[in-house]
């Protein structure tokens, strides 16, 4: 039996991509950092809660990253756990940097070290590419990182390279494009059309706030990217490869879409909230996938309206079984806009 080790098994693409292994007959281990509130509702969600062997580490503490790899004793690693929120990075750009960058070079280390024979998978990002226009990005397209975020995940990306070529570590990096579904984030914008579309239709919520509406993104489904991922990772040598649909469609599309759903108008329930802006916008993303297609027969499934009405429904049903008192596995107990958080960078910035 083989085993992989994810680490960010908590998040959209950690919970899916561990459905996916076990699926195929993998022993999973799953890596976490320990907090205050557990976050384990996705991998309930997916009812593979207890099918997993989760192991507590600390992508900042060397030791932890080698116990877990002495632990797990992996075949196959998959890099997932990162600070993944754009908005955020601008937020915490020290933090985003270690985490996001400098963590990726501690897990190839304790692989080095510990598990030099184990293929590696470091979860790169569309980000890398910068504003892209319309022209679709591939593999050998120029990277212009236009956030914390993505000046990090640059850094991942080339420290995975060298430990590929330079120890002949079995390495690849996944260049994902936007990848959605019902278990993403709150802080993600699609997530947020969505839960506020299925709220409003229910009277539990009025309007919804929005940064950017011009901004266009390739969107796909995440369980289709993670089976890329093992594709990669099946392969005879270590490659780099982008994964997208090769359609882009702005967040007004996006919002418009979801609200057509619920048979809503979005003029009467949307606004443009400025400090929701970044201080440095990527209004454009399109990926081409035509290397992932030809090497690893990989293809999205379902297309841009399926999507959008698939994440819609998704949290109608949640927000239902609120009202009726039915439990439910998601994040929305949780849901930020019930709270005042301040974004400090534009009280003082600004």
């Amino acid at each position: 039996m083989r085993r992989a080790l994810i680490t960010g098994i908590t998040g959209q693409d950690g919970a899916y991509l561990a459905r996916f292994l076990l699926a195929k007959g993998y022993d999973v281990y799953g890596a976490f950092r320990r907090i205050s509130t557990p976050n384990f509702w996705r991998l309930q969600a997916l009812g593979i809660h207890s099918k997993v062997s989760l192991i507590p580490m600390d992508l900042f503490d060397m030791s932890s990253i080698l116990e877990a790899i002495e632990v797990s004793k992996p075949d196959e690693v998959y890099h997932l756990a990162a600070q993944s929120f754009v908005g955020a990075s601008f937020d915490q750009p020290l933090y985003t940097g270690e985490m996001s960058g400098l963590a990726t070079t501690r897990m190839l280390e304790a692989i080095r070290i510990k598990a030099k024979d184990a293929k590696f998978y470091q979860a790169s990002t569309s980000e890398l590419f910068g504003d892209s226009s319309s022209t679709p990005r591939n593999e050998e397209s120029k990277f212009m990182p236009a956030s914390p975020y993505a000046a990090a995940k640059l850094y991942a990306f080339w420290i995975t390279r060298i430990y590929r070529e330079g120890y002949g570590i079995f390495a690849c990096n996944g260049i994902l494009f936007n990848h959605e579904s019902p278990l993403r984030g709150l802080d993600f914008v699609t997530r947020k059309i969505t839960n506020a579309a299925a709220r409003i239709s229910l009277g539990l919520q009025k309007k919804l706030e929005i940064g950017n509406m011009a901004a266009k993104r390739d969107w796909g489904y995440a369980p289709d990217y993670v089976k890329s991922m093992w594709s990669m990772m099946q392969t005879e040598r270590p490659e780099d490869f982008v994964v997208a649909t090769g359609e882009q469609h702005s967040v007004k599309e996006f919002v418009e879409e979801a609200f057509e759903v619920l048979s809503l108008e979005p003029s009467r329930f949307v606004g443009v909230d400025k400090k929701l802006l970044r201080p440095l916008e990527v209004n454009s993303l399109c990926g081409d996938y035509g290397k992932a297609r030809r090497r690893l027969h990989w293809r999205p499934s379902i297309g841009f309206a399926k999507l959008v009405e698939t994440m819609v429904q998704a949290d109608l049903d949640r927000w239902k079984k609120w009202e009726a008192g039915k439990p439910s596995y998601w994040d929305a107990p949780f849901y930020p806009e019930d709270l005042k958080i301040i974004v400090s960078r534009y009280t003082l910035d600004r």
